[in-house]
């Protein structure tokens, strides 16, 4: 299995969603936390970073933003800051590139996505790989449901992958 990153700094990333925490390493986002009530300690705002980490927070933060923006599934196409996925296990990372395919506002099963890797058999490893997602929200895993239109699972809790779906048009059956 795969080391984890070594995290240099971490940032608070405001949104109006709630404050999520970036962690980074030497390559990029390395993890993606979602709104908490205590934050980490170590953790300051973007624009006391040391560059590149600034203007990857920065970047970061603007991602955010327009993936948590409600509008209409025609949005522009979010850029992402350098991401450093170095945790994942070759198939994790193909999950994880398949779910960036998975266009704004639409969804996928867990067996959907299996099929576009050519591994018919793999939704379980499919659910797993989202949810080891380290970049939630970006990377959008709360996008793939469970084969019979539910939810499935989702890292953030159940009620962050219903909104998120929400702002995106999404419908669920």
């Amino acid at each position: 299995m795969p080391r984890p990153p070594e995290i240099l700094h971490r940032a608070l990333l405001p949104t109006p969603l709630g404050t999520f925490l970036g962690h980074f390493s030497a390559e990029g986002l390395a993890q993606l936390d979602f709104p908490v009530k205590s934050l980490a300690d170590e953790a300051r705002a973007a624009a006391e970073l040391p560059a590149p980490f600034r203007a990857w927070a920065e970047q970061t933060q603007t991602a955010l933003h327009a993936a948590l923006a409600g509008s209409s599934r025609r949005a522009a196409k979010i850029t992402l800051p350098p991401l450093d996925l170095s945790r994942g296990t070759k198939f994790r990372l193909r999950v994880w590139a398949e779910l960036l395919r998975i266009p704004r506002g639409e969804t996928r099963s867990y067996g959907e996505v299996a099929d576009e890797l050519g591994k018919r058999r793999a939704a379980r490893a499919v659910g797993g790989a989202c949810g080891a997602n380290p970049i939630p929200v970006l990377i959008p895993c709360h996008r793939v449901l469970a084969a019979n239109g539910g939810l499935g699972g989702f890292s953030g809790g159940l009620e962050w992958k219903r909104r998120l779906l929400a702002l995106e048009g999404a419908l669920l059956t």
